[in-house]
This record gives structure tokens, C-alpha cells and sequence, in this order.
């Protein structure tokens, strides 16, 4: 299994796997995980890391049905400026593939933001640590999990 599917069987949080059939000619991941798995666009999140400074990247988890308000972010890690990481980078610091970077079981850990919207819901769907690969789980278990911050943070 990945280090997200093993992080959570650690800590014994309750979660669910929903595998799919990933294209590898479909490079718009989020969109097909809701396509494929017959969800709700609100209540998947992707995993986007930004650049707060040079060298320091957060993780926002935000709906693949939004936008990641860059503005939002700087404010909530108290910083002037935040830009998208740069994709390799991202995979470097991660240890996944672009398309599977999960919140869960970095190689290294992250300060970390989840979206407000998420707590809307009881469950919801973020990557397990590869392509093809979703974890259903509450998103009150994976902020404690990961001390992130609840905030506004896409448009």
C-alpha cells in the first residue's frame, strides 16, 4: 500500500480505498477521480502545494470543483506572497507522482491548510498516494492527523 494508506492504518483512523482505472493520457486527475468514481466535485479534494518563500512549500487541500485563492493562502501562513510550487519540487519534497500526491504520508511533513468546504461534509475523498487511488475519510480525522489549518482558501 502507499505511506497515506499506511499512515492512516497506523493511527487507526477510519477511512475507505475507491480505486479506479487512471488514463494515463488524462492529465486533469481531480476531474476524473469525480468522473470516474460517480462523486460529487465539492466533496473531492486535491492536493495542491504552494510556495510561501523560496524553499518553504505548504500543502492546501482544496475541491476540485474550486480554485486556490493564492491571496487566502499567504494570509493564512502570515506571509506577503504565495505562488503555485514549482511541479517537480512538489513531487521531490512529496515522494508521489503529480496526479497521486496525497496530504498523507509525505516524505516530509508540511505546515498544512484543508478548505473550509470540506467540513461541510462527514466524508471526503482525497488522493491515497497514487493515480487511480482515492481515500474516503472524515475531514475532522485528517486535520488532526496533519494539525492543519481550517480555512478559506479557494474561490
Amino acid at each position: 500500500m502507499t505511506p497515506a494508506v499506511n499512515l492512516l492504518k497506523k493511527n487507526k483512523i477510519k477511512f475507505e480505498i475507491h480505486k479506479y482505472d487512471h488514463d494515463p493520457d488524462n492529465t486533469d486527475f481531480g476531474k476524473e477521480a469525480v468522473e470516474k468514481l460517480n462523486l460529487d466535485a465539492n466533496r473531492v479534494f486535491k492536493t495542491l502545494l504552494t510556495e510561501l518563500t523560496p524553499k518553504e512549500l505548504v500543502v492546501c487541500v482544496i475541491p476540485v470543483s474550486k480554485m486556490l485563492s493564492l491571496k487566502d493562502v499567504a494570509s493564512t501562513f502570515g506571509v506577503k506572497k504565495a505562488q503555485m510550487a514549482n511541479k517537480d519540487e512538489a513531487q521531490k519534497v512529496t515522494g508521489y507522482l503529480l496526479g497521486g500526491i496525497s496530504p498523507l504520508g509525505q516524505k516530509k511533513r508540511l505546515k498544512t491548510a484543508i478548505d473550509k468546504s470540506a467540513f461541510e461534509f462527514d466524508t471526503i475523498y482525497i488522493s491515497g498516494g497514487k493515480r487511480g487511488l482515492d481515500i474516503e475519510v472524515n475531514p475532522n480525522d485528517l486535520k488532526k492527523l496533519l494539525n492543519a489549518k481550517e480555512e478559506k482558501i479557494s474561490t
